[in-house]
This record gives C-alpha cells, structure tokens and sequence, in this order.
C-alpha cells in the first residue's frame, strides 16, 4: 500500500471504509512478535452451594476453554487480520505449552523460534466463571526461566529479524525478555538499520524504559503503565487523556519511541509524538463482563496498518475499531478481517433523523452529559478535518456531526460536488471514533437544527469569530457557546479533488486500493 505524502490527506477516509480491512489483508506484512507468550483458560459452571471449610462458592465446572493469550493472543490476531506471523518466545515441555504451540499452528503462525524447555512452567491464566461473572484467576507462572533457554532465543532473535516488515515487542514482565534477548534484538535491529530498510518497531511492555534502546517506532503503555513511567497519579475518566499529553516530554524521553500510544480504556486513546500533534481515539465500550484481550487487538491492528503502510492516524482509528470488536465478543478472542470489514460496514446509513437524535440526546443530558454540535460538508475528509473533529470532541462528551445534504453542497461548492454522496459521506463520518450520531441538514444554515437540537457548544472550523456566524444567536437562546477551532482551509479539500480528477497521485492510490 505504502502512501505517499500525495495521498496522506485520503487516509482516514481510506481506512475507515469497510473494504480497508480486506486490502490490508491483501498486503499480507510479515510480523515478528516476541515475548511472553501465555496459554488463557476460561472455566465456566454452575453454582448451587458453599463449601463447608469456608463461606466459599463451589462451581461446578462444566465447560472448559483455553485461548492463546498475551503475545500468544497478539499473534493470532495479527492473523486474524491477515499479516504472515512468526512468534520467539520460552515456553514448557508441558500440557498447556503443548495445547499453546498447537493451536498457533493451527492460525497458520510459524512457531520455528518458539523454544520449549523442560525446566520451563508455560504460564496460564485460568478464569473460573459462573452465569457470565468472572469468580476467580488462577495464574500459574515460572518463577525464573532458565539462563540456557535465554541464551537459545537470544541467539535466534538476529535471524528472526531478517526480512520483516514488522517486529512486535510483547513484555508482560514474565522474565522471557531479560537482558542477552535485549541485547541481541537490539543488534539485530541495528544491522537491519545498515543493512537495509528497518522494520517498523512496537514495543508494548508493562515497562517500555528498557526497550527505549530499540528507538522504537510505537509504544502503547496503558494508563497503568504510563503512570508507572511518569511517576504521576493520573485522574479518572476524560481527563486523564489531557494529563498525558501535558506529560508528552517526558514519554518521549523516557520510551525512546518517534510515537507513544497510551490506550485509556473506556476513554480510547492519545498519541503523542514530538512535534507536539496529537489524536485521540474514543472506544465504544460494552457491558461485557467476560472480555479480555482487546489491548492485544489493539496493538495487532495498529501493528498490521502502520507495516502496510496506512498513515498512523488512521491507522489508529481502524485499531480502535478492532478493540471495539472484541470487546462485545466474551474470553480471550480475536478480531479478524471479515468481523472489522461488518463493523465499518455497520456505520453505512447510520445518519439519524433530527427527531429521533433529539430524543438520543435528551437522554445524554439526563446523565449530565454536555453536547456538542459542528456541521460541514465532510466531502473527501482529509488530516484536517479529523484534528478538527477530535478537538470538537474534546469539548464534551456527545459530539454530532451535521452534515450538509448533497443538494445543499452543490449550492455551496459548485457543479461536480460533492464527491462522495451523502450516505458515503455519513458512513466515514460515523465510522470515526470521535464521533457519536451524524445527521443530515437540507437548509441554509444548521439554525433550524440547532434550536431543535440545544446543544451545550457550538463547534465550527475557520477563520471566523462567532459574531459572524448566523448560527450563534439561536445557540445562545438555548444557553449553549460558540466555539472557533482550528481552520479547515478549503484549499486541502480542493487540492485533493482536483489530483484526482487530474488523475495524479491519490487517483492512482485509490485505483489500486479499489476505490
């Protein structure tokens, strides 16, 4: 795929299609994942009584499941979504080893630097539940993996680098990834920098100061992790994305990484990178109680798009839509390339009509939500629209986006646009994750649908001040505020039209991505 910068603007309304994730698959990017590789068990049965020793419940076990988790879960989704896999790690000579190894085999993983040794405890995680709650985990870990068994990864890991596009550093802190692998992963990846183009680096560790050697292209530490790292105490909800990129520096400098991803649960994603741009990414979270895994998802889609060549934004938005997947799935699961294909696809006619987003939004602001309303043509979305968009979002905690009906962008912007059709047009939209509800607005102006509508801001792009607007007095009838973003300029839009129709660049692109 490999975008170049003529097409960059075209990414997120490129990933964000529901064929994307079909086209990534088609790159088939080589991916190494390295690190601890663990075998997820998911115990499920009935409980009618408390054991006598204590006031216990007593499960009687009547299902017994076992996923690949931890890098082991990493690798099957990055092969769930296409990429050609190999995994290094340490494991047992035992059952649960055995059932690990079997199953990535099965995915189609080559598992040729995957070590057993006999001294080795796989290390298991098992989940007892009953009627959908999870009751207890058992984990069962080696204390110390054995020098020899270091010493044979080690030694592979040069080998192993050769000719991927991607390498994927997986450290749960289960001591597989001491000090002779880094060390040699280090080297390899130095002489793969002399010898040739270097693979894309991501490293996702419960610690990424160790790694920051590697100079790694991505880490994603959770908000756990990155707390750990900055030695801060980071607030609940929303407000913990902007303590992070307060503390931008000082990841950067700590991870050694060109980008760090910190993954905030319920609260999506920040990056960060060094010329101070940032994007947020917000999940969709779901009730369910048995799901796990979803960061694994995360950082295997992220990994597969960015070695295929999708400009990290995107790229970033299309992860969060595969975390989003797995965690309406219950256990340790995947999300593969068929499910994220459904899951864009779901966003096609997704525009609500103004009465029935009206009662929506009512029941937002029953729960003490602020709402958020900006409006615009949305036409071929490019790099400004999307920073315009998050930076609406960051103004509460509903943000709608009305879109002007095609008729009224013909008005606007002339014969020939729009480009794309109302409903393609909603279906981008909708499909990023800043965004809550579009929907579609025929008049002159967003007036009428703002009195309907109340909300709390305003959000427009450009170079204009709220007293020239006509929309700003029935936004502040209603109590709401106006407020002027960042400027979208027309020129970016225009500029991208008219490669394509010249057929320079991004028509090219798009001819081969079978847009």
């Amino acid at each position: 795929m490999n975008l170049d910068p003529e097409t960059a603007d075209l990414s997120i309304q490129r990933a964000l299609a529901e064929w994307l994730p079909g086209r990534l698959a088609a790159e088939q990017p080589s991916v190494l994942v390295i690190g601890d590789l663990m075998l997820d068990g998911w115990w499920s049965g009935t409980i009618e009584r408390l054991c006598r020793e204590a006031p216990a419940p007593v499960v009687d076990i009547a299902v017994r499941d076992s996923f690949p988790g931890g890098a082991a879960n990493t690798a099957m989704n990055l092969a769930a979504l296409g990429a050609r896999v190999s995994v290094a790690g340490i494991i047992g000579t035992d059952d649960a080893g055995a059932d690990l190894r079997r199953q990535l085999e099965a995915a189609g993983i080559d598992v040729r630097r995957l070590h057993s040794h006999p001294d080795m405890v796989t290390t298991t995680k098992i989940r007892i539940s009953s009627g959908g709650q999870v009751m207890l985990r058992i984990d069962d870990a080696a204390r110390t993996v054995p020098p020899e068994a270091l010493a044979e990864l080690a030694s592979s890991v040069r080998a192993a680098v050769e000719r991927q596009d991607a390498v994927l550093v997986c450290d749960y802190g289960n001591g597989v990834l001491a000090d002779p692998v880094q060390e040699s992963l280090v080297a390899a990846l130095a002489g793969a920098g002399t010898a040739g183009k270097r693979p894309l680096v991501v490293v996702d560790s419960h610690d990424p100061r160790p790694w920051a050697p590697l100079r790694p292209d991505l880490v994603t530490p959770n908000a756990q992790e990155a707390a750990r790292l900055l030695d801060v105490r980071l607030p609940d909800g929303p407000d913990r994305a902007d303590t992070v990129t307060g503390q931008a520096p000082a990841l950067l400098a700590a991870t050694g990484a060109a980008a760090v991803v910190v993954t905030l649960d319920r609260d999506g994603t920040v990056l960060i990178r060094p010329d101070g741009a940032t994007h947020r990414t917000w999940a969709r979270p779901a009730a369910e109680k048995q799901a796990s895994g979803a960061g694994d998802t995360f950082v295997a889609a992220l990994t597969l798009a960015r070695s295929a060549g999708l400009p990290l934004t995107a790229s970033l938005d299309l992860a969060q839509s595969a975390a989003d997947v797995v965690v309406h799935q219950p256990g340790t699961s995947v999300c593969s390339t068929s499910q994220l294909s459904r899951y864009l696809a779901a966003f096609a006619d997704t525009a609500l009509g103004a009465d029935e987003l009206q009662q929506q939004l009512d029941l937002h602001r029953s729960e003490g939500q602020r709402i958020v309303l900006t409006n615009g043509c949305f036409d071929v979305l490019h790099s400004g629209h999307t920073r315009y968009l998050n930076q609406a979002k960051q103004l509460g905690d509903v943000l709608v986006v009305a879109l002007n009906s095609d008729h009224s962008v013909s008005r606007l912007k002339g014969p020939g646009r729009p480009i794309n059709a109302v409903a393609d047009r909603a279906a981008v939209v909708a499909a990023l994750s800043c965004v809550d509800y579009v929907t579609v607005f025929d008049t002159p102006t967003a007036e009428p649908l703002i009195r309907q509508l109340r909300p709390d801001v305003y959000a427009k792009g450009g170079d204009y001040t709220p007293e020239m607007l006509a929309e700003t007095p029935a936004v502040e009838e209603s109590g709401g505020r106006v407020a002027i973003l960042d400027y979208v300029a027309e020129r970016s839009t225009t500029a991208v039209v008219n490669r394509i129709r010249g057929g320079q660049g991004a028509a090219t692109a798009l001819q081969g991505s079978g847009e």
